[in-house]
């Protein structure tokens, strides 16, 4: 039997943490100077890549769950300057992604969900800004791999997490997180 949105939408919001998680451990590797250091990229380097991911995440999280904290999400560009506080700034976020998708019923997805943009008010349905989300922190974390292949550290692998064949790779970092197989893909 096919899986329904909502149970993709939730495998995505689980393949986003993964992925943020493998990113986010990996770059544990590099030095300060590393992290910081000037690379090819939408944003100058991983530090800032990495932290437009998590300011962004924060901005469509809280206006997904109802918030309204619109453009302050980024009034600090890099609100976590080191990796280590990123990298739990971000598992914070991701699991409020996840906890919001575990939440979701057919019946949600079309939803009207009000963003603040300050001057503005955005109207989107709750799929397809979901879909902009998930797009968006695709889009970056790819960038952010590009300059981690610049590096000594060696870039993770983002395409498994959907192939049933990949599951003994990983099963350690479900563990870890604190998911199951059938946590994710719905029993």
């Amino acid at each position: 039997m096919p899986a329904s949105l909502v149970q993709t939408f939730r495998a995505f919001a689980y393949n986003n943490a993964w992925a943020n998680h493998r990113l986010l451990t990996a770059c544990a590797g590099l030095s300060q100077a590393e992290f910081v250091a000037a690379r090819t990229g939408f944003f100058p380097s991983l530090q800032a890549t990495l932290n437009h991911i998590h300011v962004i995440d924060l901005f469509y999280v809280d206006a997904l769950e109802g918030g309204w904290l619109g453009p302050a999400a980024w009034a600090n560009e890099v609100p976590y300057p080191s990796v280590a506080a990123l990298q739990a700034a971000q598992a914070a976020v991701d699991q409020r992604l996840i906890a919001h998708c575990e939440a979701l019923t057919a019946g949600r997805l079309d939803d009207v969900v009000k963003v603040n943009r300050d001057t503005s008010v955005q109207t989107e349905r709750r799929d397809r800004l979901l879909m902009h989300l998930f797009q968006h922190q695709i889009h970056h974390r790819g960038q952010a791999h590009a300059m981690l292949s610049e590096t000594t550290v060696k870039p993770p692998q983002f395409d498994e997490f959907f192939a049933a064949s990949e599951a003994p790779l990983r099963e350690a970092e479900f563990k870890e997180l604190g998911w199951s197989e059938a946590a994710v893909w719905g029993g």
